[in-house]
């Protein structure tokens, strides 16, 4: 089940959303951290999304199982300035390792979308590894390449490494 995070469920969900993350980058995942991933400074960085998701500025949906852990999660973030609200950035689009391979980072990355879609956001964008599963992904689902950038962020291991942009208008 893919539920949005209330400004007032985000907190309880940290927990999860931690363990999620470092699942990830354990498991190769380049999301911004690196190998092995620091526990506290994870949901350190999940506390300081709460002002946004408060706000709206960032909207983040969680995946459960049946037990009710966290498989997987997404975020939406909003252009901040005047000239930008139309669009928003796709961000942190992470299943859990033992949950892959069933589609779920497809419902999820459908689910961002559809919500963008109907907030009235007329285009999307993101970043990921150039040559990883995710960039195979958004390729799938219809999302247009707009260039690759080089040594843009390091893997987990602390490599640099390119970058592909890509775009899509939601709907």
């Amino acid at each position: 089940m893919i539920t949005r995070l209330s400004a007032a469920e985000f907190p309880a969900a940290r927990d999860g959303l931690t363990e999620l993350v470092c699942d990830a980058v354990a498991g190769g995942s380049s999301i911004g951290f690196l190998a092995p991933a620091d526990r506290a400074g994870v949901a350190a960085w999940w506390e300081s999304l709460a002002p946004e998701v408060a706000d709206g500025r960032t909207t983040v949906w969680a995946a459960r199982d049946g037990d009710g852990r966290i498989t997987g999660t997404v975020q939406l973030r909003t252009g901040g300035m005047p000239n930008g609200r139309h669009r928003a950035e796709l961000a942190k689009l992470v299943v859990h390792r033992r949950a892959r391979g069933r589609g779920l980072g497809r419902r999820l990355l459908t689910t961002a979308e559809r919500a963008a879609g109907a907030s009235g956001i007329t285009l999307l964008v993101l970043d990921t590894q150039t040559g990883s599963p995710a960039e195979r992904l958004y390729r799938s689902a219809g999302w247009t390449e707009a260039g690759t950038i080089p040594d843009y962020a390091a893997d987990t291991e602390g490599v640099l490494r390119p970058t592909t942009l890509f775009h899509k208008r939601p709907g």
